[in-house]
């Protein structure tokens, strides 16, 4: 706890003690992390039953994943996260000749017990961003610049078909000052997004006072029998294949409220076994939405500060090709009903919509000008992906290609394919060993406009011209935490899972502003990317009861807000403690 307290000390009795007691939190979190090196036995070490935390984009689920492709457990689509506790069950490893098997109970359970409760253990966590915000893939949590402290606790509970996880989470960022990227706003506005303050909801800042929340977090209570699935969740999910830098949903941003019906377990239709989840639910915004006026739709220049949102993820995977899954998924965001219904008949039907917007009807009560008058209010984000990870291999390949909004018609579809589009392609190879599982892990993400929108305008990702919030939730992006518009990420990352815990390793590469392409007269301008590369050393050292968490991450911004180069410190230490 002297770190936590050092970092609570700098963020009260400013500048001078912040970077002596900055030093001193290094040299502790390094210390930390690289414990984990140390093969030593840990002496009376406490099983805990994880099978409650494992949430989406979560250390254990990535655990989990290793012990798939080594062979441990079954073949099983990773593309429909978060997973039920039944199918936590047939991802639990059938032997305990792994790292982690003497810390959590994930035995292999084929037999129900009667009522099952449990805690979800309590973790207390703090950031410390030295020079500007930074963090992501961190839920509910905002990291500013200064202290971030949050705390979650909770409890899960099974009975039959039936189970339940209430997980809360709460945090305060001290929300430090920090130079802001001019966007010509005034107000409210100025602490908008950099680039686009009109066309998404993705503040620089959250004002000028501490933020905090308290957020429902990986909450769920669901229904799993007779193939099928249902229930209702703010927890995060995730869709597709991906490790870091996902398309259309991850865990960057809050779970919103939502309702799910879908198959329990994937089905056998024969050719191949069918997994799909169907998903309505609500988005919100932050305070400092380009988006005002009432909370439903009234006009294009009032499209709502509340949004309908419906889903369809999907997974196949072929007979006789073990290993591989092939998927696709929709996702809408739909302005609120004008009459202030939580949703209506066309908005369910949104997941089934055609393919082409040359088919949708016009938007007759819109004013706009040009082009076509259909799908104005809704806008759509979707795409296809690929996973083959052969049994026992280690291995696992996969890659997602996305689009922003839909093609007018086939033909549009042939000529620009990269119309709005995404790609990312990834890897995850793992060697175990005894008590050992090291692994390396890759993903490239690019997002970069097509050069058809020189002459066609719009086609940037993330972002919308009537539902001005974008593809956020409460001003963060709902998949991958990089800029939006235009750009790209790339990842590259060593991991070590030993008996005692976990080490990484990792160095990654995130677009964070690009100019838009186009037509240029005069110089060349040199400043039209705004990079951020970081390096970072993170760990969790399991102590009697307790999992101790430790990062320590050193970032380079070049070209911050295509001005100059700043560098910034992450930090961060928690705690998870067991009963």
């Amino acid at each position: 706890m002297s770190i936590v307290r050092l970092a609570a000390r700098a963020a009260l009795f400013g500048k001078s003690l912040r970077r002596k007691h900055l030093r001193a939190s290094l040299l502790g979190a390094a210390a930390m992390s690289s414990s984990l090196v140390a093969p030593h036995t840990l002496h009376a070490q406490t099983r805990a039953d994880g099978r409650n935390e494992i949430f989406a984009g979560s250390e254990l689920e990535s655990y989990l994943r290793y012990l798939q492709t080594l062979g441990k457990s079954k073949s099983y689509p990773w593309s429909i996260r978060a997973f039920s506790p039944s199918e936590i069950d047939s991802l639990a490893p059938t032997d305990s000749v792994h790292p982690w098997a003497r810390r959590y109970d994930l035995d292999h359970r084929t037999t129900r017990r009667g009522l099952e409760w449990d805690y979800v253990r309590p973790q207390a966590t703090f950031y410390l961003n030295t020079a500007y915000p930074f963090g992501g893939n961190d839920g509910a949590v905002w990291q500013g610049k200064g202290l971030t402290s949050s705390l979650q606790a909770g409890i899960s509970a099974r009975w039959g078909l039936f189970s339940a996880v209430i997980a809360p989470i709460a945090f305060r960022a001290e929300n430090q000052s920090f130079p802001l990227m001019r966007n010509g706003e005034t107000g409210r506005g100025q602490f908008a997004d950099g680039r686009w303050p009109q066309y998404v909801d993705k503040p620089q800042r959250f004002g000028t006072m501490p933020y905090s929340r308290v957020d429902p977090g990986q909450s769920t209570i669901r229904f799993d029998g007779f193939g099928v699935a249902a229930g209702i969740s703010t927890a995060n999910q995730w869709w597709g294949p991906t490790d870091d830098y996902p398309y259309i949903l991850g865990d960057n941003a809050a779970g919103f409220p939502n309702v799910f019906f879908g198959t329990s377990h994937p089905a056998d239709i024969w050719i191949a076994k069918l997994h799909a989840r169907l998903v309505y639910g609500q988005l919100d915004q932050s305070d400092y939405s380009p988006v005002t006026g009432p909370e439903n739709f009234t006009s294009l220049s009032e499209p709502g500060t509340r949004r309908f949102m419906a889903g369809l993820v999907a997974t196949l995977q072929p007979r006789g090709a073990p290993g591989l899954e092939i998927g696709g998924a929709r996702f809408f965001h739909s302005a609120s009903d004008p009459l202030g219904y939580f949703f209506s008949v066309k908005q369910l039907k949104l997941p089934f919509q055609v393919l082409f917007k040359g088919g949708l009807p016009a938007e007759v009560d819109s004013g706009a000008k040009g082009g076509p008058l259909a799908g104005l209010k809704e806008n759509q984000l979707a795409s296809v992906f690929l996973r083959w990870a052969p049994p026992g291999s280690g291995f696992d390949l996969y890659g997602e290609f996305g689009r922003e909004d839909h093609s007018l018609d086939r033909r549009d579809l042939i000529v620009a394919p990269d119309w709005a589009a995404t790609m990312n392609i990834g890897f995850r190879k793992a060697w175990a060993s005894p008590g050992v599982i090291r692994a390396v892990r890759a993903e490239a993400f690019t997002y970069e406009r097509a050069a058809g929108s020189r002459m066609r305008g719009g086609g940037a990702t993330y972002l919308n011209g009537i539902l001005r919030q974008g593809h956020t939730e409460r001003g963060q992006i709902l998949g991958a935490n990089v800029g939006p518009g235009s750009g790209s990420a790339q990842m590259i990352a060593f991991d070590r899972f030993v008996s005692t815990g976990r080490l990484t390793a990792f160095l990654s590469r995130e677009t964070q502003h690009e100019l838009s392409p186009g037509y240029l007269s005069g110089p060349a301008k040199q400043k039209v990317r705004d990079v951020l590369n970081a390096f970072g050393v993170e760990g969790t050292r399991f102590i009697g009861p307790m999992d101790v968490i430790a990062r320590v991450v050193f970032a380079v911004d070049v070209n911050r807000n295509l001005r100059a180069d700043r560098a910034n410190g992450n930090f961060a230490i928690g705690v998870r403690q067991g009963f």
